[in-house]
C-alpha cells in the first residue's frame, strides 16, 4: 500500500526557515513522480514543487521560486522541502503527492496526483 507521511510543519515567523520532511512506502520510488503541494483557507491546492520519475527535472512554483529547495534521499524513500524566508501567504497545510503515471512526470505537480498523505501545517505570522 502506498503510504506517504508529511511531517515538520509548525509556527514560524516571517523570513523563518522550516523543513518539511515526506517519509514515502509501499512502493518503488523510482517509478513516482513525487513532490509537495499546499493548500491554504479558501484557496484549491496548487503545486509547490514536485520532481520527475527520473529526477532529471524539476518544479518550483512562481512563488517559491529562490526561497524553496525540494530534495530527495532515494535509499531512504524521503523527501524534503526546505523552506527559507517565509512569508505569511505560504501560510498552508502541505502535502506530500507521488504518481506513477506518465502525466505526472509531464506535467509536474500536476494537481490529479493519485496518492497523498495526510497534511502538515505551516502558520507563518509573528
Amino acid at each position: 500500500e502506498v503510504q506517504l507521511q508529511a511531517s515538520g510543519g509548525g509556527l514560524v515567523q516571517p523570513g523563518g526557515s522550516l523543513r518539511l520532511s515526506c517519509a514515502a512506502s509501499g512502493f518503488t520510488f523510482d517509478d513516482y513522480a513525487i513532490g509537495w503541494f499546499r493548500q491554504a483557507p479558501g484557496k484549491e491546492r496548487e503545486g509547490v514543487s514536485c520532481i520527475s520519475k527520473s529526477g532529471d527535472r524539476i518544479y518550483y512554483a512562481d512563488s517559491v521560486k529562490g526561497r524553496f529547495t525540494i530534495s530527495t534521499d532515494n535509499a531512504k524513500k524521503m523527501v524534503y522541502l526546505q523552506m527559507d524566508s517565509l512569508k505569511p501567504e505560504d501560510t498552508a497545510v502541505y502535502y506530500c503527492a507521488a504518481d506513477p503515471r506518465t502525466i505526472a512526470t509531464i506535467v509536474l505537480c500536476y494537481t490529479g496526483m493519485h496518492h497523498w498523505g495526510k497534511g502538515t501545517l505551516v502558520t507563518v505570522s509573528s
